[in-house]
């Protein structure tokens, strides 16, 4: 078997997986829905019972979704589904599980470490026993690396020919990405808030461990992914095969797009209604701004990744 069938075996194996593994975490939120409901499960803490259910049965939708897609990506009845909205899904679904890998994995240690001392409890929500914290941080790391196998499988089989030949085959297009650079200045400012950088910070006192670790991860990202798409547009380094850039652009915009998409309403309902006891370590203007931008810029590098076409005549891209 070449190397292009054993990828796609992967790939496949990978997409079955990741619909599996997320069963358990399907599964356990439908039964904090109805438990809670029917008053044999307690709510969790800080949570009245109307704000529970709605937040539980979204993420049960959410893992709905992540199974359907998961299953899309290698039955024959996904490749019937309109490529444009696969791939949209794959893409804002992979820019999510992308950036919170890091925090599945640390959260199954903690789990496993709470375990082994005694605690009861799965973290920090007392009624979560830890099998249940186990599961859900399994599902989570499960679904990730899966989609990160499955997702480049199922593209290379049903567009084989955007995945062949060099970057430099297709010539550069006529004017630089704006998109990346903009991705890059991002990218800068979170890894440096990652690293302990003050500018833009009204709270210092409000950053902890997990906000460090977003911030540095999400600033990787939005560099890896700028700088992808600056080759593939620019068309440099011209031998660099072509499929090592639109995995990494494809991963780096999603994470633009997808984290700061969901970060932005909840940023501008903090900027309005200034609830009492909440706050982000962020400027909540600066954040705002450095939001619409990564959307914007997300959008556009995937446009860009889309619309630009091995053998497109050299200074313009294909339509």
């Amino acid at each position: 078997m070449d190397g292009a069938g054993r990828w796609d075996r992967v790939g496949r194996r990978a997409a079955y997986g990741a619909a599996w593994v997320l069963l358990p975490y399907l599964l356990i939120k439908v039964s904090w829905v109805i438990g809670s409901l029917v008053g044999v499960l307690p709510v969790g803490a800080g949570f009245g019972m109307a704000e529970w259910v709605v937040l539980n049965t979204v993420t049960v939708g959410m893992a709905a979704i992540g199974t359907a897609l998961a299953l899309a990506l290698v039955r024959p009845w996904g490749m019937r589904i309109p490529g444009a909205l696969v791939a949209f899904c794959a893409w804002v679904g992979s820019g999510f599980l992308v950036s919170i890998l890091p925090f599945a994995g640390l959260g199954l240690v903690d789990v496993l470490r709470d375990a082994g001392g005694g605690s009861g409890g799965g973290g920090a929500d007392p009624a979560m026993p830890v099998w249940e914290g186990v599961l859900v941080q399994f599902s989570f790391l499960g679904m990730g690396l899966g989609l990160a196998l499955a997702v480049p499988a199922h593209m290379r089989r049903r567009w084989p020919e955007a995945f062949t030949g060099r970057v430099g085959d297709g010539g550069p297009r006529a004017a630089p990405p704006w998109e990346a650079v903009v991705g890059a200045a991002l990218g800068v400012v979170w890894l440096l808030w990652g690293l302990g950088g003050a500018r833009g910070i009204a709270h210092p006192a409000e950053r902890n461990t997990d906000w460090y670790v977003l911030e540095a991860i999400s600033g990787c990202w939005a560099l890896a992914g700028s700088a992808a798409v600056w080759a593939v547009a620019r068309a440099r380094p011209a031998r660099l095969p072509r499929w090592l850039p639109l995995v990494f652009g494809w991963v780096g915009s999603g994470s633009l797009f997808a984290w700061s998409g969901w970060k932005l309403p909840l940023t501008l309902y903090l900027a309005w209604a200034r609830p009492a006891g909440i706050r982000l370590p962020e400027n909540l203007a600066v954040a705002s701004a450095l939001h619409v931008c990564a959307v914007v810029a997300g959008a556009a590098m995937l446009r860009t990744l889309v619309r630009t076409r091995v053998g497109a005549p050299a200074g313009r891209s294909a339509t």
